[in-house]
């Protein structure tokens, strides 16, 4: 293959791949990335097995072909060259020379034959929904997914498709958010997978604010694909919880916050908490939130937040950061947080279609 590419293109795409690339495998092609020359477009690939990212660019093309390069030091030698424009040439040996302006590289590839083929895709159910929407939605969601390997379930974001709404959850058995978004769908096209945590990762590094973005599901894999990105991952094999079921019926005292002052207040209260204690507490009374944590070994602080509300007084403590993950990502000026009682489920609500479901820490 022979090619000429623009310098700040061919960074851009490698960047979209190469985050996928294995930083740990018994396979030294998978530490590459695939270079395929066709239809007039340079294409790249990267893959780990489990996620797969292609993307393409456009350049001049004076030979088709393909071959594989080390990825991190293609793109650190890409980055360095002095000219706009780099000339790419890979001999049928495997053997890829890099040149621009005065710059001459040559380094050695793995054929293209040993690289993993892009997994068979028989998909039969399709969707599709604005892009932003879908970062928006899982941007939302992902913070609340499980680590925990021991419940795989858990360790992803669930995308369900039902009755014209595409609802996207995530959970990790302490808390729970949840983005439920009307959209237009085909009939029968029912359907639900859960999606890694890498790849949502990979998701939100790569979407953009436009156009549109289509996932198509298959038995045991997805793919979405927007702009001229194609990401492809095998799913969970897991059944998902009944995630309605830990909602509140009853919705208790409801309590109406900006939501840049609860994060401020949260944010600053929280630095005085230690390894041995990681709760704080949201005193309400009389038109006042009290924003307090203690630490025997470290201190206390106290923040008073006027509010309205003339509900009953309650003191309510929380995993700070289960507060702080929802807020940050929120694009709303105000939140409500519905409480029923000390040890009752507390629900985080926006103007948004978004709930976020957390827990209260019992503290001693």
């Amino acid at each position: 293959m022979k090619l000429v590419v623009n310098k700040d293109v061919l960074l851009d795409g490698l960047q979209k791949v190469q985050s996928i690339v294995a930083t740990r495998s018994t396979l030294p092609v998978l530490y590459n990335v695939y270079l395929k020359v066709e239809k007039d477009r340079l294409w790249l690939t990267a893959t780990d097995l489990e996620v797969t990212v292609r993307t393409s660019l456009e350049a001049k093309i004076s030979r088709t072909g393909g071959t594989t390069v080390p990825a991190r030091r293609f793109f650190s030698i890409c980055r360095e060259l002095p000219s706009n424009d780099i000339e790419i040439d890979a001999d049928d040996k495997d053997v890829v020379s890099i040149k621009a302006g005065a710059s001459r590289y040559k380094i050695i590839g793995i054929s293209e034959d040993e690289f993993p083929p892009l997994p068979t895709f028989k998909g039969n159910r399709s969707y599709s929904l604005d892009q932003k929407v879908f970062k928006t939605m899982l941007a939302s969601t992902h913070y609340a997914a499980s680590a925990d390997a021991s419940r795989p379930a858990l360790c992803g974001v669930l995308a369900s498709f039902r009755d014209g709404k595409m609802n996207m959850v995530a959970t990790d058995g302490r808390r729970m958010a949840m983005w439920e978004q009307d959209m237009a769908m085909e009939k029968n096209t029912d359907g639900q997978c859960v999606i890694p945590a890498k790849t949502v990762a990979e998701l939100l590094r790569s979407l953009g604010e436009e156009g549109q973005v289509t996932l198509q599901l298959s038995e045991n894999q997805v793919a979405i694909e927007f702009g001229q990105m194609l990401v492809m991952s095998k799913l969970i094999d897991a059944n998902y919880p009944n995630y309605r079921q830990v909602i509140p019926v009853d919705s208790g005292d409801r309590i109406v916050v900006e939501r840049e002052m609860l994060l401020n207040a949260v944010r600053r209260v929280a630095l005085l908490l230690s390894d041995k204690s990681n709760s704080i507490t949201l005193t309400f009374g009389k038109d006042t939130l009290e924003v307090s944590a203690s630490s025997a070994d470290v201190g206390e602080a106290t923040e008073n937040l006027e509010i309205k509300y003339r509900g009953k007084e309650m003191a309510i403590a929380f995993n700070p950061d289960f507060l702080m993950d929802p807020l940050k990502v929120l694009g709303s000026d105000e939140v409500s947080l519905e409480l029923t009682n000390e040890l009752s489920p507390a629900v985080l609500r926006c103007d948004k279609p978004f709930q976020c479901v957390i827990m209260p820490m019992r503290v001693k």
